[in-house]
């Protein structure tokens, strides 16, 4: 796994690395819902039956902005869960960018998410100290957190605030 919690004051904070842009969606998507689920909802999600579709995401808000793309994007997974009871495993994503703005096409696996014990629940994904961006190769991204690691680029990375 490439993503990692760290600590805020009343919320909690991940930092998220990611080969591509994609692959940070993939791994912010895993991150999120390993966070939220039980030990016990962990060792047995493969016991589930699982369900595929298309997912569409674009961001209402500045479409033309990634960083609104991947809150858009969790968002999505948030209120497919609570919505839709579709408790997101896994996904292949391709963004797409067109004249209207970005948009992420994901074919998802997906469960029931009433088969699914969690330990604590998101309220929102925030905008503060929200960061996504791209990193240079041999570029440096430091940690302020002892249990998170540094990383060193090329790839994609992001620090997000759950309000929990």
């Amino acid at each position: 796994m490439s993503s990692w919690l760290w600590p805020t004051t009343a919320d909690v904070g991940m930092r998220i690395f990611g080969k591509d842009f994609p692959d940070l969606l993939t791994e912010a998507a895993h991150g999120m819902q390993h966070y939220l689920m039980s030990e016990k909802a962990i060792r047995t999600l493969n016991d589930h039956v699982r369900h595929s579709g298309i997912w569409m995401v674009r961001s209402p808000h500045q479409p033309e902005d990634q960083t609104f793309l991947f809150l858009a994007w969790l968002d999505e997974i948030l209120y497919r869960a609570e919505v839709h009871q579709q408790w997101y495993i896994s996904s292949m994503i391709q963004v797409m960018r067109d004249e209207q703005g970005w948009t992420i096409s994901a074919h998802v696996e997906w469960v029931d998410s009433d088969v699914i014990e969690r330990e604590i629940e998101i309220k929102a994904v925030t905008t503060h100290e929200l960061t996504v961006r791209s990193v240079g190769e041999q570029e440096e991204i430091p940690s302020s957190w002892e249990h998170v690691p540094s990383f060193t680029g090329p790839g994609w990375y992001a620090d997000v605030v759950f309000d929990i």
